[in-house]
């Protein structure tokens, strides 16, 4: 067995040595740390070998293969367009090729743009794209204007898409126009409820979506309310949105939108994973209640955000609706007024690792969007709303640019998980409310190269290995760390995944065989001969293999064991037995047809014994 691993860290800019082109497969690693001493740093490659691992074990499967990724970023709103455009020519350009090239910098490949103004106004006032004096209407949208954006937005924009042609852009309105609500004002309020009213909103989004496709930036996904939910917005435009009024407005839009702009789709919702108490009596199922409705036809999906519940919420809606997809749209960093800055960097580094890159990927999501891309160093400029939020970059006093924890926690994605790329399995055993664990996701890029997201949990060092078929490298990460493996060939495996979908287990080991590393069945006490795990297949299933996987719990391997299959789940016969040596275990058998599979300990530990994921192969 050829081990290989890393532990100690390597500080700077570090040469890259030129694969051996008659060696074995190489990995290429780039780790940020919370101590900033690795910033999307390049260590040396490391050499795919072949064996088994001791330690945790990360088991990628190119072939079963989930959601399409569109893209990974942030939001230009119209405070990051001001302090962008007041830098210096040559920061500018260089902050922007950080930002927004996918060689030179980390490619971000994904814009949500306000529709009209937001909290983080750098105006004077809030804005809308048809403002008429109080009292008057506009049905005939002849007021519709976006040059608002034409001096500063909408050329950051272009500039954008030259850096990466690949880049999407999705539009979100925080209010419509004043005179379209029932209270007069872009703060609070609802749409009056008039079919006159929705129509002309719909109308209002079709000339944005027209208007700027015209100046070179066309948008691909538009939502009809930011945060619908939101009933007393903070002296920022906002809008309470019930199920009904979203539906009519999209019900109005859909037919307009896909006459005047078939590539752009629409995503519902906008809010988040969970109602948040301030929202009072809102409807806990409103993305339920909208893909239910007549209006879903019109419909791409459901966007999410981050400031309440956690992300298990996207793969709930998955569940109900599986043709309808996810997308995470917004959620921004936080910062205290006495936090330290190295305290601000490490928080956000371990809790957006975890809920944004990780939680929201591998529960469906399609994007993961962070709030602004850049600020100044007091959190603004913001016209009410946050006046905690951080962003990708910061813009100092000086005129200088540093980069934020977002941006690192954004770039371990977008550099590196190209958009029409598509999430593949890999077990993965952390959780996002933190257990102290390796926690991952994996990506096949459309070009067949693989990305491999890792974070580790923990504050101290922890090793794990990557199995991807017949090969497997090990590697240690400094605690915190947040890291990318990226790799090119198939690698494929000569065994295909059985399906556990209906299968039973017992004694209370459904935890085994949920397809989460994350979670496990344990004996509960030290090791002894007899205690097994029997698992119910629900019906004759030819295998190769079954993998044991006792998961990141270091020690809770069986010492020794025996495996057992039945028809009927009353006469056993043995087909394999063998010691333990490490967390994951791979028992390969001849060809076996069996109902019924039994693992039992036949030896004695005091750790206890725990399978975090059982797998079947043929």
């Amino acid at each position: 067995m050829r081990r290989t691993a890393i532990v100690a860290l390597v500080l700077g800019l570090t040469a890259v040595p030129a694969a051996e082109a008659s060696g074995p497969p190489q990995v290429r690693a780039w780790v940020t740390t919370p101590d900033r001493a690795e910033l999307l740093h390049e260590r040396p490659r490391v050499a795919f070998g072949t064996g088994e691992s001791a330690h945790p074990t990360i088991v990628v499967d190119p072939d079963r293969r989930y959601q399409e990724l569109d893209g990974f970023g942030a939001s230009i709103t119209d405070s990051s367009a001001a302090l962008l455009a007041g830098l210096s020519p040559s920061v500018r350009t260089e902050t922007m090729r950080k930002l927004f090239d996918p060689d030179s910098g980390i490619g971000v490949s994904f814009l949500r743009q306000p529709v009209g103004s937001s909290d983080f106004t750098a105006a004077a006032e809030h804005y809308t794209y048809d403002d008429v004096p109080a009292g008057q209407t506009d049905f005939g949208l002849r007021h519709f204007s976006i040059r608002h954006d034409e001096e500063k937005i909408l050329p950051l924009l272009r500039e954008a898409k030259r850096l990466n042609p690949r880049l999407k852009v999705m539009a979100t309105p925080w209010s419509p126009p004043a005179w379209m609500k029932d209270n007069d004002s872009l703060v609070g309020g609802r749409l009056k409820d008039d079919p006159k009213i929705y129509d002309a909103y719909a109308r209002y989004l079709v000339k944005f979506v027209q208007a700027y496709a015209r100046t070179g930036v066309p948008v691909d996904f538009l939502s009809v309310q930011n945060e619908p939910q939101n009933r007393k917005p903070d002296a920022y435009p906002g809008t309470d949105m019930p199920v009904a009024a979203q539906v009519r407005v999209i019900e109005a839009l859909g037919p307009k939108l896909r006459l005047a702009s078939p590539r752009t789709r629409i995503l519902g919702f906008d809010h988040n994973w969970a109602t948040h108490p301030n929202d009072g009596t809102a409807e806990a199922d409103y993305p339920y209640q909208v893909l239910r409705s007549k209006a879903a036809k019109w419909v791409a999906g459901t966007a999410y955000h981050c400031y309440y519940g956690d992300p298990s919420a996207q793969t709930a809606l998955h569940d109900a609706f599986p043709d309808k997809g996810i997308w995470f749209t917004e959620c921004s960093g936080s910062k205290g007024a006495t936090d330290p800055p190295a305290k601000v960097f490490s928080d956000t580094l371990r809790w957006h690792a975890r809920n944004v890159v990780l939680g929201t990927t591998r529960n469906w999501a399609r994007s993961a969007v962070n709030w602004n891309i850049a600020l100044d160093s007091t959190g603004g400029p913001h016209l009410g709303g946050c006046g905690t939020c951080t962003g990708l970059v910061t813009v100092q006093p000086d005129g200088s640019v540093v980069t934020d924890a977002e941006y690192y926690t954004i770039g371990h994605l977008s550099k590196f998980v190209k958009p029409g790329a598509r999430r593949i399995a890999s077990t993965s055993f952390g959780t996002t409310g933190w257990n102290g664990q390796v926690m991952d996701a994996a990506f096949r890029n459309p070009d067949g190269s693989t990305a491999l997201v890792v974070h580790n949990q923990n504050d101290d060092p922890r090793s794990f290995a990557v199995n991807v078929g017949d090969r497997t490298f090990e590697y240690t990460l400094p605690g915190g760390a947040l890291a990318t493996f990226t790799w090119t060939g198939h690698h494929k495996s000569k065994l295909d995944a059985v399906s556990l979908a209906g299968a039973t287990a017992s004694p209370d080991g459904a935890l085994a065989i949920d397809d989460d590393a994350s979670t496990r069945w344990s004996n509960g006490g030290p090791q002894a001969p007899g205690q097994f795990l029997q698992v119910d297949l629900g019906r004759r299933e030819d295998f190769r293999r079954v993998a044991i996987d006792s998961g990141g719990n270091l020690g809770d391997y069986a010492r020794s064991w025996e495996l057992s299959v039945s028809d009927d789940g009353k006469a056993w016969r043995a087909i394999a037995s063998g010691e333990g040596a490490g967390q994951l275990t791979n028992v390969d058998v001849r060809r076996t047809s069996a109902r019924y599979v039994r693992i039992t300990s036949t030896g004695a530990a005091g750790n206890w014994w725990s399978i975090a994921d059982f797998r079947l192969y043929n």
